[in-house]
C-alpha cells in the first residue's frame, strides 16, 4: 500500500514508525527537513520537504498514486485543506485527518456528505481523554479498551507479590475465574511475551492482558483482588485540550481541579467548565499541592504538554502521598525514566491513535485496533466473511483454524452477544473476532483469514 503521510511531528513519525515495518510504500511531507532527515536515518522511507497543503508539494510526493493520506501535521486548517486539495485532483485516494479544536468538532455537518471531504476524521485528544477515564472508572488496571461498541473489553493488570495471580499456571486461574467468556491472551514479562497456554506459569511483575465481557469486567477484577476503590477527589495538571476535555468528562461524578500555568488559559477554561475549580499556578509547585491537599487526593493526573513537567510533578504528587499518579507521555522512550518515581500509570498519546490509524490500514475487514505494549503488539477486531479464499475462517471450526503460536483469540461476537469460544466452535459470516497479535510480523496472518470478498 502507498501511504502519504503529512506531518513529520510525534504523531506523524509513530505512523511512520508502525507503518514502515510492514512492507508499506511510504512518503513523508514536512516543511521541516531536520525531521525528515531524522526519519529517514531511522526508516526505510521517502520523504519530501514543503508545504503538505501545496498541490505541487501533494503532486511531487504522489499524490496521484497514493492509497492512503494521512494528515496529521500540527495545524487542522492544513490537514483539512490538504484534504480538500487532494478530493479535487484526485479521485483514488482515502483520506484521514487529524483534527484537534472542539469548534471544528462539534459542528456534524462539517465532515458530512456536503462538508470538508475527509473520509475519515480523527481527534487526538478525545482519544486520549476516552484512555484515561476509563483508567479512572477502573483504577486498577494498567490499559483497558473497547472492542465491539463496548460488548467486550481488553485490560490488562500488574502482578504483584504474594497477589492472587503470583505462581499460578494459566489453567488454574481460568477454573477461578468465573464463566468461559473470560480469557488471558497475554502475558508480557520485562516487556517480552511469553507463550500462552494452560501450563503458563504467571510471576510477579509480569502484565496480563484479559478479554471479558463488559458487564463481567468489575467481577473478574475483584477475583483478581484488583477492583480497588472508586477515585472520586482528581487534580489534573495541564488545562490544555486533553486536560479540559477530562475535566468536561469527570466533573459531573467527581471533585475536579485543574492546575493551569497560562493566565489566559487558566481563565478560559475557568470560563467552560461549570464545577471544575481551576488553579492559576505551577503543577511542580509543591507548596501549591499541598495546599490543595494532596496527600488527600485520589488521582493526579499529570497531562501537560511537556514530558519533563509531567513526571516530575507525578512523581512529586506520588511522594506527597496521592494514592494514584497518572503521567502522559509524548515520548514513550521516557518511560524508561518511570521505574523507582511511585508513578501508577503512563499514558501514551500516540499509541492510543495508532490504534484508530492502523484500524483503516489494515487489509481485510477490520472494525477496531488497539495498539500495546509500546507498538510491538496489537488487539485486533476484525469481521468474518465467506470468500473464495481458502484462508476464510467462516464455516470453520476454531480448532480447524491455523493460527501461529503469537495470536490468541479472546472473544467471539455473533448478533451483538458475546458467546463462548470452544475448539468446536464453527466460525459464522458476521462473526467479530478479538485477537490477541503478541508481534505485529503476524499481523498478515490475520489479514489474510479476514478478506472481504
Amino acid at each position: 500500500m502507498k501511504i502519504l503521510i503529512l506531518g513529520a511531528g510525534v504523531t506523524g513519525s509513530s505512523v511512520a514508525e508502525a507503518l514502515a515495518s510492514e512492507e508499506n510504500d511510504i512518503v513523508v511531507v514536512d516543511f521541516r527537513t531536520e525531521l525528515l532527515d531524522a526519519l529517514k536515518e531511522r526508516f526505510d522511507i521517502a520523504t519530501v520537504a514543503g508545504n503538505a497543503a501545496h498541490p505541487r508539494v501533494l503532486e511531487q510526493a504522489g499524490a496521484r498514486t497514493a492509497d492512503m493520506i494521512i494528515a496529521v501535521t500540527d495545524r487542522d486548517e492544513t490537514n483539512m485543506l490538504a484534504c480538500v486539495i487532494i478530493n479535487a485532483l484526485y479521485s483514488q485516494p482515502k483520506t484521514i485527518a487529524r483534527v484537534r479544536a472542539v469548534d471544528y468538532l462539534k459542528n456534524p455537518r462539517l465532515f458530512g456528505p456536503n462538508g470538508i471531504p475527509v473520509d475519515i476524521v480523527i481527534s487526538p485528544e478525545q482519544i486520549v481523554m476516552e484512555a484515561i477515564r476509563n483508567l479512572v472508572e477502573f483504577p486498577g488496571v494498567l490499559h483497558i479498551s473497547d472492542f465491539a461498541d463496548g460488548l467486550v473489553r481488553l485490560f490488562s493488570v500488574k502482578v504483584v507479590d504474594d497477589g492472587i495471580l503470583t505462581g499460578k499456571k494459566i489453567k488454574v486461574l481460568s477454573d477461578r475465574l468465573t464463566g468461559d467468556k473470560i480469557r488471558i491472551v497475554a502475558i508480557f514479562r520485562q516487556g517480552k511475551p511469553l507463550v500462552v497456554n494452560g501450563e503458563a506459569v504467571i510471576e510477579t511483575g509480569d502484565e496480563v492482558f484479559l478479554v471479558a465481557p463488559r458487564e463481567q469486567v468489575r467481577e473478574v477484577l475483584k477475583a483478581l483482588n484488583k477492583l480497588e476503590a472508586p477515585l472520586k477527589r482528581i487534580i489534573i495538571a495541564g488545562g490544555g485540550h486533553v486536560g479540559k476535555r477530562l475535566a468536561l468528562a469527570l466533573e459531573a461524578d467527581h471533585q475536579v481541579k485543574v492546575i493551569e500555568k497560562d493566565p489566559r488559559r487558566a481563565h478560559k477554561i475557568a470560563n467552560d467548565l461549570e464545577r471544575t475549580v481551576v488553579l492559576l499556578g505551577d503543577c511542580t509547585d509543591e507548596a501549591l499541592l499541598l495546599d490543595e491537599s494532596i496527600g488527600d487526593t485520589d488521582l493526579f493526573c499529570a497531562i501537560t504538554e511537556n514530558d519533563g513537567v509531567n513526571i516530575v510533578s507525578a512523581s512529586l504528587a506520588k511522594n506527597l502521598g496521592v494514592r494514584k499518579a497518572f503521567c502522559l507521555l509524548n515520548h514513550i522512550s521516557y518511560s524508561k525514566l518511570l521505574p523507582g518515581t511511585g508513578i501508577d500509570v503512563a499514558v501514551l498519546p500516540n499509541q492510543e491513535t495508532l490504534g484508530s490509524i492502523l484500524k483503516h490500514v489494515r487489509r481485510g475487514d477490520v472494525a477496531q485496533v488497539s495498539s500495546l505494549c509500546g507498538g510491538t503488539a496489537e488487539a485486533i477486531e476484525a469481521i468474518a466473511h465467506q470468500g473464495s479464499d481458502l484462508n476464510s475462517v467462516v464455516g470453520r471450526r476454531v480448532d480447524a483454524v491455523s493460527f501461529p503460536e503469537g495470536i490468541v483469540m479472546g472473544a467471539l461476537i455473533r448478533d451483538k452477544q458475546v458467546i463462548s469460544i470452544h475448539c468446536n466452535t464453527v466460525f459464522e459470516e458476521g462473526d467479530h473476532v478479538v485477537m490477541f497479535v503478541m508481534d505485529k510480523k503476524l499481523i498478515v496472518n490475520v489479514e489474510k483469514k479476514f478478506q472481504t470478498l
